[in-house]
């Protein structure tokens, strides 16, 4: 069984996402699942990440999850949904000893991180009307990462939502979510 580092997205550690986690759990794995805004959960993407400005901006952020992974194991399966992919993707790039990754709702360019390592795989999952999944670069840095990588599935969903797994909030789609948890669960049983 795989030991999992999930981070959340912009809106905080949601009932969805700690459903998301129990999921996997129930599926035997172990996951930590760090609440990385102290409890505070929002409404709004926009809230969050002005939230994420407030606090010392992406580079606290990075900071924060690498603290937290410092304190685990190094072959861990680094899970992130949408803002939290940027320290899941980050520590997957840089920390020796990982055993693949999983890109919810976005994707960084791997320049940003040094390139990815050898023999990882990973997982990138979007809608493919999702405004900003496919509007603001996501998914053609996912498209680079399947080509540079060798080692990384593009999973497109039919829809516009861009938190679509997350059974707490309006986008919540159960279909799409159904799938995307069963191709992860695949991945992490290999």
């Amino acid at each position: 069984m795989a030991e999992i580092l999930l981070f959340h997205h912009a809106q905080g550690l949601t009932p969805g996402i700690h459903e998301l986690a129990d999921t996997f759990r129930a599926s035997g794995h172990t996951v930590h699942a760090p609440d990385l805004f102290d409890g505070r959960t929002f409404d709004s993407i926009d809230e969050g990440l002005a939230h994420v400005q407030e606090h010392g901006g992406f580079g606290a952020l990075l900071d924060r999850g690498t603290a937290i992974a410092s304190t685990l194991p190094t072959d861990l399966v680094y899970l992130g949904f949408s803002l939290g992919v940027v320290a899941a993707q980050s520590l997957a790039q840089t920390r020796p000893g990982c055993r693949g990754a999983v890109l919810c709702y976005s994707c960084v360019p791997t320049s940003e991180f040094g390139g990815w390592p050898a023999g990882v795989p990973a997982q990138v999952h979007g809608m493919d009307q999702d405004p900003i999944f496919v509007g603001e670069g996501d998914l053609e840095a996912a498209r680079a990462l399947v080509e540079e990588s060798g080692t990384t599935e593009l999973f497109l969903y039919p829809g516009d939502q861009h938190y679509f797994a997350d059974s707490s909030l309006p986008g919540y789609d159960a279909a799409a979510t159904e799938l995307m948890v069963s191709r992860i669960l695949a991945m992490l049983d290999r």
